[in-house]
């Protein structure tokens, strides 16, 4: 469940059953002793040899966890060799490293999806440095004698436009030297003639007046000089443009305005043009973030100048004296590297993505790798590049890239996984470099990496931690005691943060004489209206209560902003259970886990970060679903504060969540009705991602 403050935030729990039909595993059977065993292993509360061994096996992940082993010694990340060429600087993303070296050798265009920060500006930038330096051209734009509102253009080679100006502007300025002193001459002659007949005054003012009618009307050697609008000279590679965000003017070129359109005044319409962006690409990179973004206008004019390799540029705005002039086309062959996240497959224009998909490729983003002593090599390597591209923080040593290493575990929300989302973990290593420089250490230390991860918390924590402690200090949630109908659901906020979500539950008579309803409250969004109607399911076949005279209230409360998900469907089972047959909610546990209609507790997101706000909370067990028992990657600082218990049915859920004695029935009850439950399939990394590409979000 996604608690929604400011934004809404989505949170990838799976649905399982239509998991195992996309991705061809069968859905199988059990039977109830099966079903038996997995509840008396889950742990929490359990006694003997089992509980040992599910606590050992506990600390034995914890441990690992928490050891890195590099491979490797070395002092300092200065000892640390950083490639020079930016592909070699690319970690975790080798598909899209080979996709970016063929499209550079065969200049084709490139779609890159997946989530912010796992380096697709990064790989646009090292594609401009793969494309050969020889190509590269200069574009000039010339006065039309004919049209002058029709300049012309010339494409010459990278560096020789600077030279053709230069030359232009030395002509114009010796043809200027020789005309004025022509002038002069002249002028002092009518001086000198006017003296001799004794008519000075009017011959200072007719070679005045004369002065002033051969500037104004004779003709301006300036405005024959040619306007370089493209420059490569002296580039080192070929040009690499971020147009993210670029309106139409800045995309596709522009002409000024000119206020003054006549009596000598004016500005030459070949010097008032513009190129733009992609124009500034030709023979190089265009890179466009968040492509979904520009314009349909501009999509389509885009979509012309990759099929025709060329753009004329005009005025954008229809008010301005610019809309007159349209140049003839300008050279723009570039290779366009667009990106976005998930949603911008779906709100591109269809004709664009269509050209690059028939002329190029689309890449999905990872945003994670396996935890490998070979990436964590890599990693090493990360943090001594954004060492050296900061260029003012000390470098790390080897405690500190160690942290950095556990970090990228923790953030990667899966078992034996680092993260990819590099330019987050980047910041904690800048912050982290900026306290030692603070304190003026000649090597960033672990401890300055655990300091950073104090101060670099995002505005989603620090309003988690901010709404927790409103919370306790008005008592929305309990965290001690039991109560009917109340349960401490968990949510996440940014992706990054935990909160507490009280739940409340309560049974009237119904108010409609036809039949009762589900009357759930807490602005909540589609997918978690959907998981209420599915736990209503579920409600029905457990508890055997003819709900048709009752209208059930389920309430989330305090959520002003809205919630989103459906990872707080075991949460609402057992607040509505509890009100149905009267039996008391432990306060001191927390529960997260989407819910089948069968009863089975699917896995959710962001797992680490609830039960870090459940400890942070004051709760003292946490029941989580048992396929994300893996994911489980919780500050040392939590270990000692919260027990943490799986489970894989609501039965289980039942027995660790409700108290008194009437409790015994109502799990029994459960245990006969879930008799028969699916296997719940491993979650293929690729099959999630396949499924939020396509839209189904849960």
């Amino acid at each position: 469940m996604v608690y929604n403050k400011n934004q809404n935030i989505d949170e990838s729990s799976e649905n399982m059953d239509e998991l195992a039909q996309n991705i061809g595993e069968p859905v199988q059977d059990v039977d109830t002793s099966a079903a038996d065993q997995k509840t008396e292993e889950s742990g929490g509360g359990m006694t003997g040899p089992e509980s040992n061994q599910v606590k050992a096996e506990s600390e034995s992940d914890q441990d690992n966890y928490e050891d890195v082993d590099i491979g490797f010694s070395f002092e300092n990340t200065s000892n640390i060799d950083v490639p020079k060429l930016l592909i070699d600087q690319v970690l975790g993303q080798e598909h899209a490293v080979e996709v970016v070296k063929k499209a550079a050798g065969q200049r084709r265009h490139i779609m890159m999806i997946g989530t912010p920060g796992t380096g697709k500006s990064l790989l646009a930038k090292a594609m401009a440095e793969l494309l050969p330096k020889e190509e590269l051209k200069d574009i000039l734009v010339y006065p039309n004698m004919e049209d002058l509102n029709n300049p012309k253009i010339r494409e010459v080679p990278a560096g020789k436009g600077r030279e053709i100006v230069m030359a232009h502007k030395m002509e114009a300025r010796k043809k200027a030297q020789a005309r004025n002193m022509l002038m002069m001459l002249f002028v002092v002659g009518i001086i000198i003639y006017s003296y001799f007949v004794y008519e000075l005054i009017w011959g200072i003012i007719a070679g005045i007046m004369i002065l002033m009618l051969t500037r104004q009307f004779l003709p301006k050697e300036e405005m024959m000089i040619p306007k370089l609008a493209v420059s490569n000279y002296d580039k080192e590679h070929a040009p690499y443009i971020d147009a993210t965000g670029a309106h139409a003017g800045a995309l596709l070129g522009d002409v000024r305005h000119d206020p003054f359109q006549s009596g000598g005044l004016e500005t030459p319409a070949h010097d008032r043009v513009e190129a733009g962006d992609i124009h500034k690409a030709h023979k190089g990179v265009l890179f466009i973030d968040e492509i979904n973004t520009l314009r349909l206008e501009s999509q389509q004019s885009l979509l012309t100048a990759l099929q025709e390799k060329e753009y004329p540029i005009t005025g954008q705005s229809e008010r301005s004296s610019g809309a007159l002039v349209k140049t003839e086309p300008v050279p723009c062959d570039f290779i366009m590297v667009s990106a976005g996240n998930l949603d911008a497959v779906q709100k591109m224009h269809p004709a664009l993505r269509s050209r690059i998909k028939g002329y190029g490729y689309e890449v999905y983003m990872q945003d994670s790798m396996e935890d490998t002593p070979e990436n964590r090599k890599k990693m090493v390597r990360f943090v001594a590049q954004e060492v050296v591209r900061d260029g003012h923080i000390p470098h790390f040593n080897e405690g500190a890239v160690e942290e950095v290493i556990r970090e990228a575990r923790r953030r990667a929300g899966r078992k034996g996984h680092l993260t990819l989302k590099l330019r987050d973990l980047g910041g904690l290593v800048r912050v982290a470099g900026d306290v030692a420089h603070s304190e003026g250490a000649p090597l960033t230390t672990a401890e300055h990496v655990l300091a950073a991860k104090r101060i670099a918390r995002s505005i989603e924590q620090q309003l988690a931690d901010s709404y927790l402690e409103h919370r306790k200090e008005y008592e929305s949630f309990l965290r001690k005691g039991s109560a009917v109908g109340r349960v401490n659901g968990l949510a996440v906020m940014g992706g990054d943060s935990g909160i507490v979500l009280p739940i409340v539950s309560e049974v009237t008579p119904a108010i409609s004489g036809a039949e009762g309803r589900i009357i759930a409250t807490g602005k909540l969004k589609t997918i978690a209206k959907e998981a209420v109607q599915n736990v209503s399911a579920v409600i029905k076949n457990m508890t055997g209560m003819d709900i048709s005279r009752h209208d059930i209230h389920i309430q989330f409360v305090g959520t002003y902003e809205g919630v989103e998900g459906d990872s707080a469907s075991v949460s609402i089972a057992t607040a509505v259970i509890s009100a149905i047959e009267k039996i008391p909610v432990d306060q001191t546990v927390a529960m997260t886990g989407s819910l089948s209609v069968r009863g089975d507790v699917l896995p959710v997101g962001g797992v680490t970060y609830k039960i870090e706000a459940a400890a942070q909370a004051g709760m003292k067990k946490v029941i989580i679903p048992k396929s994300n028992e893996a994911d489980v990657l919780i500050e040392k600082a939590y270990k000692e504060k919260i027990q943490i218990i799986p489970v894989s049915s609501i039965a289980e859920v039942m027995e660790h969540s409700l108290v008194g004695p009437k409790k015994n029935s109502i799990i029994e009850k459960l245990r006969n009705i879930t008799k028969i439950n699916f296997d719940i399939p491993e979650v293929s990394p690729a099959s999630v991602q396949a499924k939020n590409l396509f839209g189904c979000r849960n």
